[in-house]
């Protein structure tokens, strides 16, 4: 993306000037309007990248702007500039969808820091949107759920990677899609009509891993009464999965590596070599780089398998997705059940909002099916929840039960809002940058609120 174009909105002539000025000699192509109407209009008939719109303007606002903007087309960014102190504002900004927002008198180098990252989000739609048109014939990455960040990075990256030969480690948590992921991979890439084969460790005994990668002959042990093909041959020209491969033990450790290494196996009690031509998706949840300090998983392994390395992160790291997850799990299960479930109450929402979910996607997907099932209405309430659900948000407030009581509301808000940072501070070690994560805000949300809250 080598040129940047970038509408400025603003009614005051001097300001923006100034500002389009700055950027034009910064290098970027930069229009401008002078009220909000303008701007729309602009936007409809031209190719823009980011808008950076005052808020306070006698015809439109900023929030109009930004409103049109996105039903115009939702990918472009749209930073807001307010009023110095008005922090509600720029709350409700950020609500309906704004990519940031600055304040007045505005800081030349935040708003090329932002600027900067408004461009990286582009390019990383711009990428998805193309891999995504590639691939729509054979098989979308829409079919993966995602409005957040750190999944579209996941989904560029295994759009990119899925046509090399490359070697890739899908990490994360248990239940946050691996296999979905490496099945993505595979049928975006060059040997889609090859087999893709499954192999989970975790759930093999010991004394079969063996034969159950590699194969065996007839005779080559006790009840082997015929020969039998193991999971590389029966993935050749394809992709071989090995979920959850920390759990495969030493010894076979050494043959997967040579069957990387040089593309060749041989069967338990064979003296036949293989030559084979399989791509290996490895997944795990395991902290491979401890094991391999204690012994316990080779590190020449590890190098092999870890040539591109795609981290999922977990749901509670990416909360955008709870609702179209949500959505999606609920239209599932009542048409499984043929139950006329279609919506889920407010309520119901925020509490799910604010669980963590250990168990990530799969146990979202659980919650959903048992709700949709146990349900007497159209729409799931709290009451359809487990319990360990409504627990798990009241627990904030069980040690503060005066927060419950009636009284001054901004008082109890502010000190709601005391409990959370304070918990979210502890949580991150202290790093305002990862709290502000847990909580869902900016990081410079995060210190006006300390500042608040201290003064």
């Amino acid at each position: 993306m080598s040129e940047f174009n970038i509408l400025v909105v603003d009614d005051e002539e001097s300001q923006r000037a100034a500002i389009a000025g700055f950027l034009r000699k910064k290098g970027f192509t930069v229009d401008e309007a002078a009220n909000g109407r303008d701007a729309i209009t602009f936007v409809r008939s031209h190719h823009i990248d980011l808008v950076l719109t005052d808020f306070r303007m006698p015809d439109l606002t900023g929030g109009d702007v930004l409103r049109a903007v996105r039903d115009i087309n939702p990918d472009i960014p749209v930073v807001v500039i307010t009023a110095f102190g008005s922090i509600e504002t720029a709350v409700d900004i950020m609500k309906t969808g704004a990519f940031d927002y600055l304040q007045k008198p505005v800081e030349l180098e935040e708003l090329l820091l932002i600027i900067g990252r408004a461009r990286e989000h582009c390019m990383l739609v711009s990428e998805n949107r193309l891999l995504r048109a590639q691939l729509a014939e054979r098989y979308s990455f829409a079919n993966i759920i995602s409005q957040s960040g750190p999944m579209e990075e996941v989904l560029n990256t295994a759009g990119r990677v899925a046509n090399s030969k490359a070697s890739v480690l899908v990490r994360g948590e248990s239940g946050t899609g691996k296999e979905l992921i490496a099945r993505a991979i595979h049928t975006a890439s060059d040997r889609r009509d090859k087999p893709f084969v499954v192999v989970n460790c975790a759930a093999l005994p010991e004394t079969l891993f063996e034969s159950e990668l590699f194969g065996h002959e007839k005779g080559s042990f006790t009840g082997a009464d015929r020969q039998r093909i193991g999971k590389f041959e029966q993935a050749n020209g394809g992709t071989l999965f090995i979920d959850e491969v920390g759990d495969i033990p030493l010894l076979i450790q050494v043959k997967l590596l040579r069957a990387l290494q040089f593309g060749q196996i041989e069967r338990v009690g064979g003296s036949e070599t293989l030559q084979l031509d399989v791509r290996i998706v490895a997944a795990t949840n395991r902290d491979l780089e401890s094991m391999i300090a204690e012994g316990s998983f080779r590190e020449d392994l590890y190098y092999r398998l870890n040539v591109v390395t795609i981290p999922l992160p977990a749901l509670r790291d990416r909360r955008e997705d709870i609702g179209p997850l949500v959505q999606e799990f609920i239209t599932k299960y009542a048409d499984i059940n043929g139950k006329a479930v279609r919506s889920l109450s407010h309520e119901a929402m925020d509490a799910l909002m604010r669980y963590d979910f250990p168990g990530n996607v799969r146990e979202l997907e659980n919650i959903m099916q048992r709700a949709v099932v146990l349900t007497r209405d159209d729409t799931i309430t709290t009451r359809d929840l487990p319990p360990n659900i409504t627990a798990a948000v009241a627990a904030p407030l069980a040690g503060a039960p005066e927060l419950l009581e009636l009284g001054d509301l901004t008082e109890r808000v502010e000190s709601l809002e005391r409990i959370l940072i304070d918990k979210a501070l502890e949580k991150s070690g202290g790093n305002q940058v990862r709290a502000a994560e847990i909580l869902g805000i900016s990081e410079r949300t995060l210190r006006y609120k300390l500042a608040k809250l201290r003064g």
